[in-house]
């Protein structure tokens, strides 16, 4: 615990940075390619920050669970008997040993280690044996906590007890999200594709956040939508990207059935995309996970209005797994194996005056921003 950072490595990723994004430079290619930087953003990001876990249907009846993974600290989400949601570590206080894995329902929460039983309210229900000893009463004992927000129906979890609310932090966000999704509530968990990138987790998100690439690498997701109506703008701890959908010449995949005429995404930090693409009813939870300084492991989650994809949310979903996908991957990819030479210690953001522009990347120089403020916490007294 504790990975900190020396004035000089804040220095070197700062020089050149300016609060404008036009006149800025990036921050510096190390933050990409050293290990100690990951280790940082475990604690100062991933481990302070609101992580997804689940749409909330799996959580919908009592006793249903989902276990979750952040950064090597493992959390349970379950529903109690009483229809409340809550969070915990998902270590025994027994031995340390993991509770439970995967997703599942159960009355109660037992050890595989030594049966010790836990109630779904985290409190100790039983250890084995325990009337033999002096001084132990089961009372006394309860899983540790963990901070619990549901937002849009999708639950989030923070390990930090003194981090801001998720509704505080994103302000009007939820409203803006309900606004262009208002059957959230509605939709089903339909699909899910997952990719392990060869790029650090960080070129992963400056990608997603500019579209400054489409019109090269993109030339089919360009033909979906009118670049014209293209708006990027920044918000605390989000983004959001706006467009509509075009009508005429799309060689992505069939909208003319399509209910949603909006391209509609948010971006919330750190690691995380909500989306409404254009087509049926549906939205998506994008999610980038650090694997190492130089890998990313990638998680998409399809929700529609039914279980099984039509065949334009077929087409769809096809059009991003086999198309849109592969060309952003080669792109991170190439990008990360370009920072490993010595030709490259940062570049130019190219940050349109007009910072709604969707071929700007202003989004870029929020997301470096926020990520400077985090390092910033590392530092070395």
């Amino acid at each position: 615990m504790d990975a900190a950072l020396s004035q000089q490595q804040i220095d070197l990723l700062r020089r050149g940075f300016d609060p404008v994004p036009q006149r800025s430079s990036s921050i510096n290619k190390v933050c990409y390619v050293d290990p100690h930087f990951l280790e940082v953003e475990k604690e100062q990001i991933f481990q302070k920050s609101w992580q997804f876990v689940c749409h909330e249907e799996k959580l919908a009846d009592a006793g249903s669970y989902v276990t979750s993974d952040i950064q090597g600290l493992s959390i349970l989400v379950v529903r109690t008997d009483e229809g409340e949601l809550r969070a915990f570590y998902n270590v025994c206080k027994h031995r340390a040993h993991e509770l439970l894995q995967g997703e599942g329902a159960t009355r109660f929460i037992t050890c595989p280690y030594h049966a010790w039983v836990y109630k779904l309210d985290g409190s100790l229900f039983k250890a084995r044996r325990s009337e033999l000893l002096e001084n132990f009463n089961v009372k006394d004992i309860c899983l540790t906590p963990v901070r619990l927000e549901t937002f849009c129906h999708f639950v989030f979890v923070n390990l930090d007890p003194n981090a801001p609310s998720l509704a505080a932090q994103t302000g009007h966000l939820e409203n803006e999200i309900r606004s262009f999704a208002p059957d959230i509530a509605d939709l089903t968990f339909a699909h899910r594709l997952t990719y392990r990138i060869q790029a650090n987790w960080k070129a992963v998100v400056d990608n997603f956040l500019e579209c400054y690439h489409c019109p090269v690498a993109h030339r089919d997701f360009c033909s979906l939508i009118d670049m014209q109506t293209y708006k990027v703008t920044t918000h605390g701890i989000y983004s959001s990207h706006m467009a509509k959908a075009k009508a005429q010449d799309n060689a992505a995949y069939n909208i003319d059935n399509a209910s949603v005429t909006d391209h509609a995404v948010w971006y919330l930090w750190p690691n995380m995309t909500l989306m409404r693409y254009p087509g049926r009813g549906n939205f998506m939870a994008w999610r980038f996970y650090p694997v190492s300084a130089t890998e990313t492991y990638e998680v998409f989650d399809f929700f529609l209005e039914t279980a099984e994809p039509n065949d334009d949310e077929k087409e769809a979903i096809q059009f991003i797994d086999e198309v849109l996908q592969p060309e952003d991957i080669a792109l991170v990819e190439s990008v990360q194996r370009g920072m490993r030479t010595p030709a490259f210690e940062q570049g130019r953001y190219m940050a349109d005056p007009d910072e709604s522009s969707g071929l700007s990347e202003h989004a870029v120089h929020h997301f470096h921003s926020m990520l400077l403020q985090a390092y910033e916490q590392a530092k070395m007294p």
